[in-house]
């Protein structure tokens, strides 16, 4: 039937014990599905397995639209946490930008390559710097100034577009502000953020001056889940590079955008193809 002509995805976590992958995997098997990728971990800490297997369910006797349910008993024996996605049904992203450029390019970039298997219905801002970025690239883009007399209401605008345009993700490409209490749980663990890795180290407005008055031998950009501790949510993705005295101040900003661009790109191609399971505090990307 045709609406199995699809991959199936299967983000699995429960307390560890024996013959929870020979049970999915045959439930797989009995199914008709056939295994295209599987990777599991155990955290010995605390004794807690995951699991990201993925099948095409081309000759399964089952409908997709029936999958969720049939796979349940499983689930509910292991008292497991689990969702199922589907290869044909894409995340709908929204990005939330303000004057810079260099994180949204490089997504519309990658978007336009194909690289990613989402929809990006909008492109949410406090400014109208990146418009024509926007315009260019056939994407509607919403101006929301915000004040601090106004920030409450505007965040309930904000909010009911994305609803509006059922969105499932919102991607922070530099967005310079800070979400309240209200946003950050109406999506939670559905908001990424970038910034770079000075923190907690160098705060305020200019840490790239203070990193080079330091005289630091390494730059790097974290992404990570939006949580109402100010950029302490689960980390999805890092790097850095490395410095030396030749650097200048230019340079330090150059190869931190450089970084902040990769890294977020990485994060948001990580959970386009289901790769991320949030695990209290950390993450773990299959």
């Amino acid at each position: 039937m045709s609406e199995n002509n699809v991959n199936a995805f299967l983000l699995f976590t429960c307390p560890d014990k024996n013959g929870i992958v020979a049970k999915i995997t045959h439930f797989i098997y009995e199914t008709g599905g056939n295994i295209i990728d599987l990777d599991e971990h155990v955290n010995q800490n605390q004794q807690f397995f995951s699991l990201r297997i993925a099948w095409n369910m081309s000759n399964s006797t089952i409908p997709a639209s029936q999958l969720h349910e049939a796979f349940e008993p499983i689930a509910q024996a292991f008292n497991a946490h689990w969702r199922i996605e589907f290869s044909n049904q894409k995340q709908r992203v929204a990005i939330f930008v303000s004057k810079y450029d260099h994180c949204l390019q490089e997504i519309l970039w990658r978007y336009n390559m194909s690289e990613y298997d989402i929809e990006i219905p909008l492109i949410v801002s406090n400014h109208p710097d990146l418009k024509p970025i926007a315009d260019a690239a056939g994407i509607p883009y919403h101006v929301f100034p915000i004040t601090k007399e106004t920030k409450a209401e505007q965040e309930t605008k904000e909010i009911a577009l994305l609803r509006e345009h059922n969105i499932d993700l919102v991607v922070l490409a530099r967005y310079m502000q800070v979400l309240s209490s209200n946003f950050i749980r109406e999506f939670k663990n559905k908001i990424i953020n970038i910034h770079h890795s000075f923190l907690p180290g160098f705060v305020g407005g200019n840490p790239y001056k203070q990193a080079y008055e330091r005289g630091v031998k390494m730059i790097g950009a974290t992404s990570h889940f939006v949580t109402e501790d100010l950029d302490e949510g689960p980390i999805i993705e890092q790097d850095i590079m490395r410095i030396t005295h030749k650097d200048t101040i230019k340079d330090l900003i150059r190869k931190g955008r450089d970084l902040e661009r990769i890294v977020l790109a990485r994060a948001l191609g990580y959970k386009a193809e289901h790769r991320i399971i949030v695990d209290g505090t950390r993450t773990i990307v299959f």
